[in-house]
């Protein structure tokens, strides 16, 4: 970490003193009613229960219900527990705003916690940020930690696709080849990563042949598929998500894309390789921020996958479950420091925290408040499974480093020096 980026911003301070000092201001019988322990303390908790996302959306659901138990058997906040009010955004940005609005207004949580699309939690964090409430969000984006979207109730647990992306193509693309195509997802997800590969790839030589773009939830992929072979890539790079993902892999499996390329994607998703099978998936490579077989160097991890087995019939949680968890944990465990409810407060404890809550440490970015993390790359297995869980090789760990960033800069934060 430079020293210019761990300083905080100095109109960032000023609005955080400020925002604090109006707490004083809170109603008496609130204020009494929290002091006896008898409201609880409510995170929203809004996810594409239905939709090409689903599976995914579950499993978060399955890991923050975790974390909301962690706090709750550990006496919770001067004995208020923990609730978490799930709602289906149904992978709609107006849904999700809708549902978020009905969150704060109706259900009077303190905290949102969710999301899982680039498109959805833009506008989950739009309501949050104009209600002061603060919103964790544990999707992959670019833009949401960039200065036009973000606020200091902006929080990002998730990887972004430039993390994501980089981390990728600094281990493939000097292993596989110079020459790529992207079969891309055409939405925001999808055009941040593709960004993300070619900025990586820009210091290596690296040849985009062609951006091929599908429509998010597309079933059929064989119009891509015969020029997608013509180019004659090294690599093929399939930047979506899902059930995209899934369709997209078996279909350029079958097609035989395999035989002469290497087909990597930004993110493995643990769900998806078990959706789609292990022929399908077998040597696919990808980034993920966690996979449960990382245990047994990982502490944390173990800890981690232990609860969720107990709770879950001995299944292990997914990637996109260990966010749900982690943003949720994360969020509690701030309101623990700060020993208080206020958003504003919070809001300082998470710029302050720095956790290991499932994969080693953590801490948000003060600029932006992007958790800087480790992003794992990892390979599907067809052969040498121990049990039904064991579909990846780990092939390597790209330390947490804020260097892999962004700069505060590129994304409009004005930073003191």
């Amino acid at each position: 970490m430079t020293e210019r980026n761990t300083q905080f911003n100095r109109r960032h301070v000023l609005q955080l003193g400020a925002a604090s000092a109006a707490v004083a201001g809170a109603p008496f019988a609130l204020k009494l009613a929290q002091a006896q322990g008898n409201v609880p303390i409510k995170i929203g908790f809004p996810v594409p229960l239905t939709g090409a996302f689903s599976a995914e959306a579950q499993d978060q659901v399955r890991a923050a219900e975790i974390a909301i138990k962690d706090f709750n058997d550990a006496g919770g906040f001067n004995g208020r527990k923990a609730e978490l009010l799930v709602r289906d955004d149904k992978l709609n940005p107006g849904e999700a705003a809708t549902r978020t609005l009905e969150l704060i207004e109706k259900d009077k949580v303190d905290f949102v916690v969710g999301s899982l699309s680039a498109a959805t939690q833009l506008s989950i964090n739009a309501v949050c940020r104009d209600r002061k409430i603060i919103f964790n969000s544990i999707s992959q984006s670019d833009a949401i930690n960039e200065a036009k979207d973000w606020s200091l109730y902006t929080f990002h647990e998730a990887l972004n696709p430039h993390l994501t992306a980089g981390a990728v193509a600094r281990y493939a693309f000097p292993k596989f080849g110079k020459k790529v195509v992207y079969l891309t997802a055409d939405y925001a997800y999808g055009h941040e990563m593709v960004r993300g590969f070619q900025r990586a790839g820009q210091a290596m030589g690296v040849q985009t042949l062609a951006d091929i773009r599908h429509p998010i939830g597309a079933a059929d992929y064989s119009a891509f598929l015969p020029r997608i072979q013509s180019l004659k890539p090294d690599i093929l790079v399939l930047c979506n998500f899902g059930r995209d993902l899934v369709n997209s892999a078996k279909q350029a499996t079958d097609f035989g894309i395999k035989a002469n390329t290497k087909i990597i994607t930004p993110v493995l998703l643990y769900t998806a390789r078990q959706a789609g099978g292990a022929d399908a998936f077998d040597g696919i490579l990808g980034g993920t921020s966690y996979y449960w077989g990382m245990e047994d160097k990982i502490p944390a991890a173990k800890a981690f996958n232990d609860k969720f087995r107990k709770a879950h019939g001995g299944a292990v949680p997914s990637d996109y479950g260990a966010l749900g968890y982690a943003g949720v944990r994360s969020v509690l465990q701030a309101v623990l420091n700060a020993k208080s409810t206020d958003s504003m407060k919070v809001s300082i404890a998470l710029r302050q925290l720095r956790y290991n809550w499932y994969k080693g440490e953590q801490f948000y970015r003060k600029c932006d408040h992007q958790s800087v993390q480790s992003v794992v790359i990892v390979e599907s297995k067809s052969k040498n499974m121990k049990d039904k869980y064991d579909v990846f090789n780990v092939l390597s760990i790209e330390n947490a480093d804020e260097k892999n960033l962004r700069t505060c800069e590129e994304m409009g934060h004005k930073v003191s020096t």
